[in-house]
């Protein structure tokens, strides 16, 4: 950070390159510990950067831009007899601390800015799943831009995702054989999914509830998350606007923080990667969660009853409650967590219910009252072509397949047997399907080479480089897409998984090319809409049905 000033009260300018959140409320650590050892002169200290913000504890923001403003100069003193000097600067809308002494470094950024049960038995409870701009959303788009802007994230999203994989030293996967049995225990807890771009996001979400009495929120589906978590006031740093209150923990009977000696609190770095932190004074638990496209969570965590539906509760139910978030999470409330970790919802859920989920992605434009679900146990595996779930040893929580042809109209790509040689995520966060540059290049040849005899070509848009003049409903004539994956499961894609209205008149293909080096394929929630998908974590295998969200 660079701060100047003439004197007591002066305009100034500020850049502002990053900043470490949460450190007013819970301390100032020493230089040392958040920068390494000191470069031997007073006060100077190491250019922040991005390999200092990624090695450091502290989730920081990385972004550049120019304010103008002014400011007064002061000095407090701490109480191990630091001077400390302040500058705050105030404009519109944002308000910046930075200060600095001779032990403390802090840099701190502020911006300003029922019933949920579809069905019940014995054996499950259904609940739906929403679009965030589908039919029976109760959230509503603010922007219209707003595709747009999914598509930036969604690309954030993948390229920092990759990073992470190539980081970590991704390898083609190895699977477990499946297990004689049933496909998921003999229970189930069923519940609505909804679309979510009606929230402000690509993604979809369900309605749970928490505390005592339960407070219903939206909560986007994430299997490449292990932690849940949600916005709780008083929101000591910065929390987006969300369709819901704010859960306020203090009205809960069942609340309750969880100290840096729990079991729970072991088993954050697992989870988000991240090691945990503990509150001065209290030892409470902090937990920082980075979800690969600039988004954030910071908070504590916390411990409180959840509602699946009103006969379906988990007491106790391990998540975090934040303080500071940053990120395209849109009007929603949180993040469900379904990923193979020890802290993840379906894991937590795994004694009663089996470890093992399913659900169903309804389109944005489902005609039906949410149109989704997320069931966590039984359902019969005689619907499902199943491949094998495979595990890669650096990232054990996500999900991998493999991916061994894809046809375009019955007909294959023409593609050698090694390219598809390349791990397959499938991941509910991502929203359009990404292949291997020459995988990706291939499909969208035999693509155009049909679809260019019937539609002219539209300009592309954002990061969708395959466009036609036509609305999504126009384009009647669309060859269908399969994706064949090892042991001959496949998604068999139509219209509406195929291409997505871009802007008026002018739809495009639902798929792009991986960036970088890291070439990897990730099936998208785009793809996977309509179709029942079945994750059976304890035989190891994931499954596909055709049909309806019903």
């Amino acid at each position: 950070m660079t701060w100047t000033h003439e004197s007591e009260m002066s305009t100034t300018r500020v850049i502002l390159t990053g900043f470490v959140s949460f450190v007013a409320k819970f301390g100032a650590p020493r230089v040392d510990e958040v920068f390494g050892p000191d470069s031997g002169s007073p006060g100077a200290y190491p250019a922040l950067n991005a390999q200092f913000l990624s090695d450091t504890v502290f989730r920081i923001r990385i972004f550049s831009f120019d304010i103008n403003g002014e400011h007064k100069l002061q000095k407090l003193r701490s109480n191990d007899g630091a001077a400390l000097d302040y500058g705050l600067l105030s404009v519109p809308s944002i308000f910046i601390f930075a200060s600095k002494t001779s032990r403390h470094v802090i840099f701190l950024l502020l911006l300003e800015v029922d019933s949920y049960v579809q069905s019940i038995n014995q054996s499950s409870i259904h609940l739906n799943i929403y679009h965030v701009h589908g039919h029976g959303s109760s959230l509503t788009p603010n922007s219209s831009s707003l595709l747009s802007d999914v598509l930036l994230h969604d690309e954030e999203h993948v390229k920092a995702l990759s990073e992470r994989l190539a980081n970590k030293g991704l390898g083609s996967g190895s699977a477990k054989p499946p297990k004689s049995g049933h496909l998921l225990e003999p229970n189930s807890a069923s519940i609505p999914l909804n679309p979510g771009l009606s929230i402000g996001s690509g993604n979809y979400y369900v309605k749970l509830g928490l505390g005592s009495p339960p407070k219903y929120y939206a909560m986007i589906l994430d299997t490449g998350s292990s932690l849940s978590w949600l916005q709780c006031q008083p929101c000591l740093v910065y929390c987006h606007a969300q369709a819901d209150p704010l859960y306020d923990p203090s009205v809960s009977k069942t609340y309750k923080k969880l100290s840096c000696a729990s079991v729970e609190c072991s088993r954050l770095k697992a989870a988000t990667l991240n090691n945990p932190l503990c509150e001065t004074g209290s030892n409470a638990c902090l937990y920082t969660a980075s979800y690969g496209d600039s988004s954030f969570s910071i908070g504590y965590l916390s411990q409180d009853l959840l509602t699946l539906a009103s006969s379906q509760t988990l007491p106790q139910f391990t998540y975090g409650c934040w303080q500071d978030n940053q990120g395209l999470f849109g009007r929603a409330a949180g993040i469900i967590g379904l990923a193979r970790d020890k802290l993840s919802m379906l894991a937590q859920l795994s004694t009663r219910y089996g470890h093992a989920f399913s659900y169903c992605l309804p389109t944005a434009n489902s005609a039906t009252s949410g149109g989704g679900f997320l069931s966590i146990g039984s359902i019969s595996p005689t619907s499902y072509k199943f491949t094998p779930m495979l595990t890669d040893s650096k990232n054990p929580s996500l999900y991998f397949l493999r991916l061994t042809a894809i046809t375009v109209s019955g007909r294959p790509l023409g593609l050698a047997a090694a390219i598809y040689r390349v791990p397959t995520l499938i991941d509910s966060g991502t929203v359009i399907t990404r292949l291997p540059v020459s995988m990706y290049a291939a499909l969208r040849q035999a693509f155009v080479k049909i679809m260019s005899t019937k539609y002219a070509k539209a300009p592309a848009y954002s990061i969708l480089d395959t466009c036609f003049k036509g609305s999504l409903k126009s384009l009647s004539a669309v060859p269908e897409i399969k994706m064949i994956f090892q042991g001959g499961a496949d998604l068999t894609l139509r219209a509406p998984s195929i291409l997505i209205e871009a802007d008026k008149g002018i739809t495009c293909l639902a798929f792009a090319g991986t960036s970088g080096t890291n070439q990897i394929a990730i099936i998208g929630n785009r793809q996977q809409q309509t179709y029942n998908i079945a994750y059976d974590v304890s035989t190891s295998r994931i499954g596909f049905a055709p049909g309806s969200c019903h």
